[in-house]
């Protein structure tokens, strides 16, 4: 998906299984290039990690994002959609 970002949602858990702290998840998500200014939609391979990246962004304290539903499933399936390899 053209300017897509990759956070693995297992960056999101601290070593005891839990979710970071809104600090460090503002970190890992600056580091991706949210900044709050821009939209964003969360994605993942079938719709359901996108979920968690959506909490994960609220928690740090970003606007809220839209859930891509679909994902990367229905959109590698449109022949109509544009595909980057990064």
């Amino acid at each position: 998906m053209p300017g897509a970002a990759n956070v693995p949602v297992s960056e999101m858990a601290g070593p005891d299984g839990r979710i970071k702290s809104a600090d460090a998840l503002r970190a890992i998500f600056t580091a991706a290039g949210v900044d709050g200014t821009r939209p964003v939609v969360t994605s993942c391979g079938s719709g359901v990690t996108a979920c968690v990246l959506a909490l994960g962004l609220v928690q740090a304290g970003f606007p809220e994002p839209a859930i891509y539903d679909g994902s990367w499933t229905e959109w590698a399936s449109r022949p109509e959609t544009t595909k980057a390899i990064a």
